[in-house]
């Protein structure tokens, strides 16, 4: 059940702090109380800890406490919303610990180990536009797998969104989608309307859960899955074998080594047959393959 705090609503707060969403932060306030509990409802922030990014004015933030997440980790590096954010902490003593930080330099593992935290958490944002991809291949390329989180439930333009979660022979699908669903499963959960935010954005934007698997769909090494994925949508519109062979001259043998026809291209590839290609590639310079980075 929702627990109710007594803090002024949130445009009341924006107000009395003299916050404005900053455009070079990439930020866009998320008002709408509703909304903000389902979102809080969908990371099934109930009994668990919470890590948040980028909670601005502290919308989603009060949302995850009052739907009753037992801690949340909240990193903001906008200071002007320190205040307001300290104010949601003095309504839930003892639930919300607020990071002054720029959460693309942080390490999450070591933060969440110096805190006594050794379970996986689960991630619910409203990211910054200009920040939410680079956070998201961030995550999704850790060292250590399983990763620091158990999910993520992400905020993103429904552009990023569908590229996150689209399949082979879709316009969508790319190189993100290929990191995202080579150890992860990604699903869009529902749209969220311009008018839910302030100020409001220029494009829709889309609610994304992400889960880890335990294992890849398919062994690899990331480093040249990584390689082989991006020089293969950098050239997105050419066949295999013209877009690899910024890897290797030899581009078309290594393609056949995998059983792929080297004409297609790379959009109609599963996740798989990358990971394929990326096991050839991997032979082809004498490294070992692993599921991780060495």
């Amino acid at each position: 059940m929702l627990v109710r705090d007594d803090l002024p609503p949130l445009r009341e707060v924006i107000a009395a702090h003299g916050l404005s969403a900053k455009k070079s932060l990439g930020q866009n306030f998320l008002l709408d109380l509703n909304l903000t509990r389902r979102i809080a409802r969908a990371a099934q922030a109930q009994g668990a800890l919470v890590y948040e990014v980028g909670p601005g004015p502290g919308g989603l933030t009060r949302a995850l406490l009052a739907e009753g997440a037992a801690r949340v980790i909240a990193v903001e590096r906008d200071e002007r919303c320190l205040a307001a954010l300290a104010e949601i902490a003095g309504a839930y003593p003892g639930r919300l610990e607020i990071v002054a930080a720029d959460a693309l330099a942080l390490d999450e593992v070591k933060l969440l180990r110096e805190r006594g935290e050794n379970t996986p958490v689960r991630v619910a944002a409203n990211l910054p536009y200009n920040i939410g991809t680079a956070l998201l291949v961030k995550w999704l390329t850790a060292d250590v797998w399983p990763p620091f989180w158990s999910s993520l439930t992400l905020m993103f333009q429904r552009e990023v969104a569908e590229r996150i979660a689209a399949q082979p022979g879709t316009h969508a699908y790319g190189r993100l989608s290929v990191l995202a669903q080579w150890r992860a499963r990604a699903k869009i959960l529902f749209d969220v309307s311009k008018s839910a935010f302030v100020p409001p954005p220029k494009v829709t934007s889309a609610v994304v859960r992400i889960e880890p698997l335990r294992e890849p769909v398919a062994a690899a090494r990331l480093r040249d899955l990584e390689a082989v994925t991006a020089v293969s949508f950098g050239q997105r519109r050419k066949m295999l074998r013209h877009s690899l062979k910024t890897l290797t001259q030899d581009a078309e043998a290594l393609i056949r080594e995998t059983g792929i026809d080297p004409v297609l291209r790379p959009e109609q590839l599963s996740v798989a047959e990358f990971a394929s290609l990326a096991r050839a590639w991997a032979k082809r310079v004498e490294k070992p393959i692993s599921h991780v980075r060495e």
